[in-house]
């Protein structure tokens, strides 16, 4: 069977200030500036700011920001590995900033120039992937869940629904996030995300080549627009992507399987060699204004790591549990670690699901 992954499309676009144009940037580097242009080069998961974030930054600091786009932790690893093509602030999420931080390519940030720094949340503020938050800033948080249509789909109560079942055969659709899959099939089977054990690791590879066949696609951060379009019926998705598009669509909802799933933290970094470090800094600062941040949290439907800003929000976001989930699922569910030279055993195991 030929790999099921989509090519990466756009998604459902909230950005009105920043130049969604797929940058290629080459021979820059912080050298090669005599000094700072009001520039800043703005590498983001899509749809993953607010509607004023952007416009706000450029009133009041004169920058202009270009943004373009990854689906992953692992293509955004792949852009910056061999060298910064040109970002200044990046979004990885936690286990990809430890590797960033062993790789070095994350520079130390200089929390003086951030003075909003002191409104992450502070039981956020020591984890374990980057200790006393030295090289990120804690951005949003949330899950990894099912989106499904409801007149289409019982509500799903396992991850047997998308990953071990022909139920709904050929109207599923997983994402195409190389740890985050294999490590919820890991999961599913009563191993860790993080395991180091080829065995393990390889049931999950197995489990997902024998559900290959009732899936529509590996979808690049594609599912909630493939479920919006009524392309499938079911999907693995981020939490508020779901939440975003069942905005506008009532026969769409979210729900965390009994099993516990991921719960992630992305973070705001800055790259090694960016070429505007200073904006970078002042970009990180302005995104952690309460006010800003606010505006952000509740255009994009995740759970925000800023506490100041969370006094801002509505109580109807507060209390959603498909935003901050109940304690007892987060008590069932695991963070993804960076694993050092094990990730290889992921990487063939992604490699042989791809080719099956």
């Amino acid at each position: 069977m030929t790999s099921l992954v989509l090519p990466r499309a756009s998604r459902r676009k909230f950005l009105k200030g920043a130049a969604a144009v797929g940058l290629t940037f080459t021979g820059m580097s912080r050298r090669a500036w005599a000094e700072e242009e009001k520039a800043l080069n703005f590498y983001n998961w899509d749809t993953y700011i607010g509607e004023t974030t952007i416009d706000t930054f450029t009133e009041k600091t004169g920058i202009e920001v270009q943004s373009d786009f990854f689906a992953n932790n692992e293509e955004l690893l792949a852009k910056l590995k061999q060298g910064n093509p040109g970002y200044d602030v990046i979004v990885p999420s936690d286990y990809m900033v430890g590797t960033m931080i062993t790789l070095g390519i994350v520079e130390p940030l200089d929390k003086s120039k951030i003075p909003n720094f002191k409104n992450v949340d502070p039981t956020m503020a020591n984890p374990a992937y980057d200790p006393d938050l030295k090289h990120s800033v804690p951005y949003m948080f949330g899950t990894v869940g099912i989106g499904y249509r409801k007149s289409k789909v019982e509500t799903p109560t396992s991850w047997a629904d998308v990953l071990d079942s022909d139920k709904y055969s050929g109207r599923i659709a997983l994402l195409a996030d190389q740890r985050v899959v294999l490590g919820v099939a890991l999961h599913y089977l009563g191993f860790s995300m993080n395991t180091t054990n080829p065995d393990e690791i390889n049931k999950a590879r197995d489990l997902l080549i024998k559900q290959k066949q009732h899936l529509k696609a590996f979808a690049p951060d594609e599912g909630q627009n493939m479920l919006a379009a009524g392309d499938v019926d079911i999907v693995m998705e981020w939490n508020g992507d779901i939440i975003q598009v069942s905005r506008e669509d009532d026969d769409i909802a979210y729900a965390i399987p009994n099993e516990g799933t991921n719960v992630f933290v992305d973070n705001l970094c800055i790259p090694k060699d960016g070429p505007h470090p200073l904006n970078a800094h002042a970009f990180i600062d302005h995104v952690n204004d309460p006010t800003v941040n606010a505006e952000i949290a509740t255009t994009i439907e995740y759970a925000t790591a800023n506490i100041e800003a969370r006094k801002l929000l509505p109580p109807e976001a507060l209390n959603d549990p498909a935003i901050y989930p109940a304690a007892e699922i987060i008590a069932k569910s695991e963070q993804i670690l960076d694993i050092g030279d094990a990730t290889t055993l992921y990487d063939e195991a992604w490699t042989q699901v791809q080719a099956a």
